[in-house]
């Protein structure tokens, strides 16, 4: 039986059903540039906590078949509830807080709600190939939904412009589903997969 942490900064309280590792295994199908990839894939993840108002996250997956396993992707970055920065928050760069602030309360979490019942949330991440994406959506309850915001990439990596992100947590597994829009295609379905607790 997991316990949800207890030593969480209360912005992350609507994301704390994330902390921690899951593994599992997922199924690639995409068509783009007359090519049309599939195939199976190993997938782990990693949501943690260092103490800010952010969860850390790391991700990587390879695709399975005869042989060893080949690298895909590898992406870190942060996921956080939206909100005004404060003069309280640290930031940009290593620039200290203009005040100090009480710690922030339940109830300053409860008003940034939305009239869905959720939380927005950004998500920031950056993939080894080049590219880099923020993400917008929300989370409600054991659901996230997010969709990007601005893709970015170096002059070497691949044609991506937009991607979508589904997270549920059913029977105890994270599932997810992420669309993408790349090599000249439309955004469409790309991958899925079934990840269970491995801490």
């Amino acid at each position: 039986m997991f316990e949800l942490p207890t030593d969480l900064p209360a912005d992350l309280a609507p994301l704390s059903w994330l902390v921690g590792v899951w593994e599992g295994t997922g199924v690639l199908d995409y068509a783009a540039s007359d090519r049309h990839f599939t195939g199976e894939f190993r997938h782990r993840v990693s949501f943690s906590h260092d103490g800010g108002a952010y969860l850390n996250y790391s991700g990587s997956a390879w695709l399975l078949g005869e042989g060893e396993p080949t690298p895909l992707v590898a992406e870190m970055g942060y996921w956080r509830l939206s909100r005004p920065a404060a003069e309280g928050d640290a930031g940009p760069g290593l620039l200290p807080a203009l005040t100090t602030s009480p710690a922030r309360t339940v109830d300053d979490v409860e008003r940034l709600r939305n009239e869905a019942g959720g939380f927005d949330i950004e998500v920031s991440l950056v993939h080894a190939d080049g590219i880099s994406e923020l993400y917008l959506g929300q989370v409600r309850g054991p659901r996230i939904d997010i969709a990007t915001d601005a893709v970015v990439r170096t002059a070497g990596a691949k044609v991506y412009t937009a991607a979508t992100r589904m997270y549920g947590l059913v029977d105890g597994h994270l599932l997810w589903a992420w669309d993408i829009a790349a090599l000249g295609s439309e955004l469409a379905s790309h991958a899925s997969a079934r990840l269970a607790r491995a801490d």
